[in-house]
This record gives C-alpha cells, sequence and structure tokens, in this order.
C-alpha cells in the first residue's frame, strides 16, 4: 500500500527546486528586512540625537539670554559707578588745595610748638642755673655764716679774756699801788713825753702788750652788719630751698600716682589679653590650655613675661620646649589677643603661615575670618599659600607680562563667586 501510495505521489525534482527558489526568495526578504530595520534603527538614532541637540540649543539660547541680561545689569551697575566715581573726582578736585592748607597750618603750629618747646627749654635751663647758683652762694653763705660765727666767737673769748686780764691789772695795781691805772703817771712823776727809768723792763712790757694785741687781731666793725646780710641771703635760698622741695615732692607724688596707674592699666590689660590669649589657643590648636605668667609678682612695670602653652595631649610648658610650628600658633593667638584689646582699623600680616600645615593654615583663615566679620577690620595677608589665598575675599598679585615690567593684578573671589552663582 504504501509502495502504491508512492507511485500516486508526484515527483519531488519540480517542487524541490520550488522550495530552493522559495527558501533563496526568503533570505533574501530577510536580508532587506534586516537592512531596513537597521535604516530605521538608524533614522530613529538621528532623530534622537537631533532632538538632543535641539534641546541643547535652546537651554544654551536661554542661557545666553540670562548672561545677556547679566551683562546689561552689569552695565548699568559700571555706569552708576563710572558716574558716581565721576561725581566723587569732582568733590575732590578741591581737596589738594584744603590739604595743603591744612598742612600749612599744622606746620606754623608745629613751629610754633617747636619755638615755645625751645623757649621752655631755656627757661629751664635759666632756672637749673639760677638754682645751682643759688645753691653755690647758699653754700659760701653757710661757710661764710659759720667762719663769722668762728671768729665772734674767737673774738668773744679774746674780749672776755682781755677783760679778765684787765680786771686782774686793775685789781693788782690796786692791791700794789692802791691807785687807778689812770693815776700811775702822775703817781710815778713821769712827765708828758718822759720814758720810765727802765727801758728793758718797759720795752719787755711793750712788747708783752705788742703780742697781746697781735694775738687779738684787728676788730671787723662791719662784721654785724655783713652778717645780717648773710642772714637775709641765707633766708631767701631757704625759702627757696623750701620751694624746690615743695616741687620736687609733688613731683614724686604725681611720678608715683602714674606708677600707680600704669600698674592698674596693666594688670587690667594683662587679665584681658591672658583671657583672650587662652581662648584663642584653644580655637587654634583645637583644645588645650595656654596663659601668661609675670615673672615677678613684685612690681608688674618691672616684671618679665613668660608665655606657658599645653597643646592638646601635653603637659603645661615654656613656649621655648615647643615646636616650630607650635610656637608660631602659640605667637599668633598671643598676637590676636592683643590686637583684640588695642584693636586697629587694618592688620597687615607677612608670612604667618609658612611654618603650618594645611589643618593649621585653615584654622588659621577661620580665625581671621571671624575676627574681621566680629570687629570690622581688614586684614591685609601676605602669603604663598594656596589655602589661605583660596579663602581670600581679594587677591592682589604682581605679574611680569615683559622681561623688565612688573604688573599689578587683583582678583576679586568673593565678586567671581557671586556672578557665577547668578548666571
Amino acid at each position: 500500500e504504501t509502495e502504491r501510495q508512492l507511485t500516486r505521489l508526484p515527483q519531488a525534482g519540480p517542487a524541490a527546486a520550488v522550495l530552493a527558489v522559495a527558501r533563496d526568495a526568503a533570505s533574501a526578504a530577510r536580508r532587506d528586512e534586516a537592512d531596513a530595520r537597521a535604516a530605521i534603527g538608524q533614522l530613529r538614532r538621528e532623530g534622537e540625537m537631533r532632538r538632543e541637540r535641539l534641546a541643547a540649543i535652546d537651554l544654551e539660547q536661554r542661557n545666553w539670554g540670562k548672561r545677556r541680561e547679566g551683562a546689561a545689569a552689569q552695565g548699568l551697575t559700571l555706569d552708576q559707578r563710572r558716574r558716581s566715581l565721576e561725581e566723587e573726582i569732582e568733590a575732590l578736585i578741591g581737596r589738594p588745595a584744603a590739604i595743603a592748607g591744612e598742612s600749612e597750618a599744622l606746620a606754623a603750629n608745629i613751629a610754633a610748638a617747636a619755638h615755645s618747646a625751645g623757649a621752655a627749654a631755656d627757661r629751664l635751663a635759666v632756672g637749673e642755673t639760677r638754682w645751682r647758683e643759688a645753691t653755690e652762694r647758699a653754700r659760701g653763705a653757710d661757710q661764710l655764716l659759720a667762719e663769722a660765727r668762728e671768729r665772734r666767737a674767737r673774738l668773744d673769748e679774746q674780749a672776755a679774756a682781755a677783760a679778765e686780764t684787765h680786771t686782774a691789772l686793775v685789781r693788782d695795781i690796786g692791791e700794789r699801788i692802791g691807785a687807778t691805772p689812770a693815776e700811775l703817771q702822775q703817781l710815778a712823776g713821769l712827765a708828758e713825753g718822759e720814758n720810765v727809768p727802765d727801758a728793758a723792763a718797759g720795752a719787755a712790757r711793750l712788747d708783752r702788750l705788742r703780742q697781746d694785741r697781735a694775738q687779738i687781731g684787728p676788730v671787723n666793725l662791719m662784721a654785724e652788719g655783713e652778717a645780717a646780710e648773710i642772714e637775709a641771703e641765707v633766708e631767701d635760698l631757704e625759702h627757696e630751698r623750701a620751694d624746690l622741695t615743695e616741687a620736687i615732692a609733688k613731683l614724686r607724688a604725681g611720678a608715683q600716682a602714674l606708677d600707680r596707674q600704669g600698674r592698674e592699666l596693666l594688670a587690667a590689660a594683662f587679665e584681658r589679653v591672658n583671657r583672650d590669649f587662652g581662648i584663642l589657643f584653644a580655637r587654634l590648636f583645637g583644645g588645650g590650655k595656654a596663659e601668661l605668667a609675670l615673672t615677678d609678682d613684685g612690681d608688674p612695670l618691672t616684671a618679665g613675661l613668660e608665655i606657658m602653652a599645653s597643646p592638646t595631649g601635653k603637659r603645661l610648658q615654656s613656649l621655648s620646649l615647643l615646636s616650630g610650628g607650635e610656637q608660631a600658633l602659640t605667637a599668633l593667638a598671643l598676637l590676636f589677643a592683643v590686637f583684640l584689646t588695642k584693636p586697629a582699623p587694618i592688620c597687615v600680616l607677612d608670612e604667618v603661615d609658612a611654618p603650618l600645615d594645611d589643618a593649621n593654615v585653615d584654622r588659621l583663615c577661620s580665625l581671621v575670618a571671624e575676627i574681621a566679620d566680629t570687629t570690622g577690620i581688614r586684614f591685609l595677608l601676605i602669603t604663598h599659600h594656596r589655602i589661605t589665598m583660596a579663602r581670600a575675599d581679594r587677591l592682589f598679585g604682581v605679574t611680569m607680562a615683559e622681561r623688565g615690567v612688573s604688573q599689578l593684578v587683583s582678583v576679586d573671589l568673593a565678586r567671581a563667586v557671586r556672578l557665577r552663582q547668578s548666571a
């Protein structure tokens, strides 16, 4: 049955040929479909890229529009700034003349003050000269007074001795002769101008009397008047000395008051600086303790100063025992403490961050920024450190565009950040 059915079937050759043709057509159709799908994918990718490009162009167009608006606003700001600068320049045109007038007035005042100072110095020199001369005169008057008193005492002693001698002679004459000295010539029977009989005795007596008279010395009749003049001059000198003593006492009292006030002010300033020094030291080191100590508790005006510091993990020790970076940070803390006690509008720091590492430089910059924000002090830092320059609001540098020609360049970093945020 199977063989009969096989014989009834058509021949396989034509069908195989048709099948081969169909298979070739199907393969070609598949290749065409694959090519078409690839072309469609390529077109879709190109369309997607074009849509992305159009979106990017639209976004860029909007950004350029915003930049155009920002540039217009910046142009208006610059125009306003230019007008304000022109007005300021017009207002300052007459300032040099005013300054010159003020300078002339100040020069005149300085000259007058110098003249007054010279005159005061001359008066002081004259007064000192007169005081020295008065002192010399007083010393000489004291010496003359002492000599006059010695002469007077000596004369009083000699007069007393002569009076005793005269009394003794009168008594001796009265006892021996029974007459007075005035009656001796009459009792001796001597005429006027007649010599005594015993020439040797008379000569010896005369010599003795001359010697006694020579020992008495001449009598100064003007001694009492001279002594009165000297006493009056001494009294004037004593008044002057009392005035000088009183002035010296007042000057000493004023000096003591100034010393006392200076000690009080120094103690108050030392307490403030010591408190701020401890706080700033802890800020810069991230902890630790530091204090100032006087080497002599007796007088703060003559006492020395010792800096004691204790970074985190170390014991309290002197500044000389710390490392270079720790010494630099401690010195900066003390410098800022003194600066906060007596602030100034501008503070210049020259290469203070050179011995510090990056972490300490960042702490230093944070502290400087905080002090500037709270006190309004302007800090000018001379540095080569990148962190310090990055934390600054404005940079000023010197560049050499041409050989041998230097040019100052400034960059406002804060304004650049604002422009970037607005863009």
